[in-house]
């Protein structure tokens, strides 16, 4: 499976939004994970180990398709 280098910049609206990193394969695992406090900022990249990102919490993401919130 190719790498899609896609970035998505995460930003955190309260404190300890997780940011969960799940794999590839047969058998999606979770393979990293981050705390971020309000305000904080991380920008992740989906490669060719991570498929999906899980993120627990209020915060706002920009992507090439815009920006979205989970804020409500």
């Amino acid at each position: 499976m190719a790498e899609t280098n896609d970035y998505i910049v995460i930003k955190a609206d309260e404190d300890g939004v997780n940011v969960i990193g799940l794999t590839r394969g047969t058998d999606t695992r979770f393979h990293h994970s981050e705390k971020l406090d309000k305000n904080e900022m991380m920008i992740a990249q989906f490669t060719e180990h991570t498929s999906a990102i899980k993120i627990r919490g209020k915060a706002t993401l920009q992507t090439a398709h815009g920006e979205m919130s989970n804020n409500q």
